[in-house]
């Protein structure tokens, strides 16, 4: 868990506007769901074997003995209320975008903290690849907006029609040469219950024997090949870069087809469209990177009980996000920098400046005050902290000649200006705020 201090509020409020802007332009529509949710919401879509499941999860029974959790995710909230809310019966389909926290109980790392916070895109009712490529260019370009130089990972992991012989394959290929028995603790269950986890796992020897299994786009159906091979198409047409990648499955059970994360784009590197299958060295790009990802899951909505429903999906999390805009030095308007600073002598100068600055604030003037201060000097140095243009001052003396003082805070000049005429002089000086 981590507070979020004033200072920390520049970058989150530049993500969060991004986030915003690019989901309304691709015609995304807010919505939010319950912190708390049913614990089975989460047991049924992301599985029962998942690791979010069965050791991420917090969770509690409360007073009527129902199980309880904090949503560790978003993505079945939003299907949830999808199917509770009748928005099938909407025109299809139905784009909504996200922003809240969630809750893993997870080891704390780089940008990751126990609850952290996640900007979600989900699609739902679209079965074209158009939608994928959709998503994923829309992920794009917030990285791009905000400056951090990312390349898609993809892959397909198709539907459970060819998934059924890969798996047999998968198994095969763990059974021989002693592999089963170098898989480490977790990945021993995994062979046993959802054998594709295994290529999920982070763990270097198991990573080293995911890089020679079996790819599953390789055993691909006709259906699945051809919807991924649009997908990339789009992207190509769209120039953006991406690695094929065949052992990301991502780790949640209701994914099928095309499967993406993001990770940032390494220094020493550049971008490049490869067609080289084999997964990145886990030295040089660790899947804990990842700053978010994705993907298809059409028989989610189907699964917790709506109609068949094809969907597809990604979630950002935004504390990596701030800490890769920190880490590249990316320059932000700072907020607390106003245009005009009020300055005052005096109670009744108090009361006629505390007035002044709600008729400035209405005409859209970025303006700061220290109205409990009583001192001009240090009403001043707050405004030169503050790096505003212009300080207004009232003293008993402006007061009784209906006028006001305006100060040049570069220059030090000062004005005297008729108190009737304020918003006209400062429109003048800094021009109109609403146009």
């Amino acid at each position: 868990m981590k507070d979020i201090l004033p200072d920390e509020y520049k970058y989150w409020n530049l993500v969060i506007k991004k986030a915003s802007e690019l989901s309304k332009a691709y015609g995304f529509r807010r919505v939010d769901t319950p912190v708390l949710e049913s614990w089975e919401l989460f047991e049924r879509s992301s599985g029962r074997s998942s690791d979010v499941v069965t050791k991420e999860m917090f969770s509690f029974i409360d007073k009527n003995n129902d199980k309880i959790a904090l949503r560790p995710e978003a993505t079945p909230g939003i299907v949830r209320a999808y199917i509770e809310h009748g928005m099938f019966n909407l025109p299809q389909p139905v784009k909504l975008f996200w922003l809240g926290p969630v809750f893993r109980h997870d080891k704390p790392q780089a940008g990751r903290f126990r609850q952290f916070s996640q900007f979600n895109l989900e699609n739902i009712g679209e079965p074209s690849p158009v939608a994928d490529a959709e998503l994923i260019a829309v992920t794009y370009y917030f990285f791009r907006e905000l400056q951090i130089d990312v390349t898609i990972q993809i892959n397909s992991i198709g539907c459970p029609l060819c998934r059924k012989d890969y798996l047999v394959k998968l198994e095969n290929f763990y059974k021989e040469r002693g592999r089963r028995v170098k898989l480490c603790h977790d990945c021993k269950k995994r062979l046993i219950k959802n054998p594709l986890r295994l290529l999920d796992c982070k763990e270097k020897l198991c990573v080293e024997m995911a890089s020679e299994a079996p790819q599953i786009v390789d055993g691909l159906c006709d259906d699945c090949r051809n919807h991924f091979i649009k997908v990339l198409e789009y992207l190509d047409e769209l120039d953006m870069p991406y690695n094929l990648h065949s052992t990301l499955v991502r780790g949640l059970d209701y994914y099928n087809r095309t499967v993406f994360e993001i990770w940032p784009t390494p220094a020493e590197s550049q971008a490049t469209k490869s067609a080289d299958a084999a997964a990145p060295k886990k030295d040089e790009l660790p899947r804990q990177a990842a700053l978010g990802g994705g993907g298809r899951y059409d028989g989610l909505v189907e699964y917790m009980g709506g109609r068949p429903t094809p969907a597809c999906g990604f979630a950002i999390g935004l504390e990596r996000v701030i800490l890769k805009i920190k880490e590249k030095n990316i320059p932000l308007q700072d907020e607390e920098k106003g245009d005009i600073f009020l300055a005052q002598l005096g109670d009744q100068a108090r009361r006629k400046i505390m007035k002044l600055f709600e008729v400035l604030r209405k005409a859209g003037f970025n303006t700061r005050q220290a109205f409990t201060k009583d001192s001009l000097k240090s009403q001043l140095e707050i405004a030169n902290k503050m790096g505003v243009k212009y300080t207004l001052i009232l003293g008993q003396k402006e007061i009784m000649d209906g006028t006001i003082l305006i100060r040049d805070m570069e220059s030090g000049i000062q004005e005297i200006i008729d108190y009737k005429k304020i918003v006209a002089e400062i429109e003048k000086r800094l021009g109109n705020p609403a146009k």
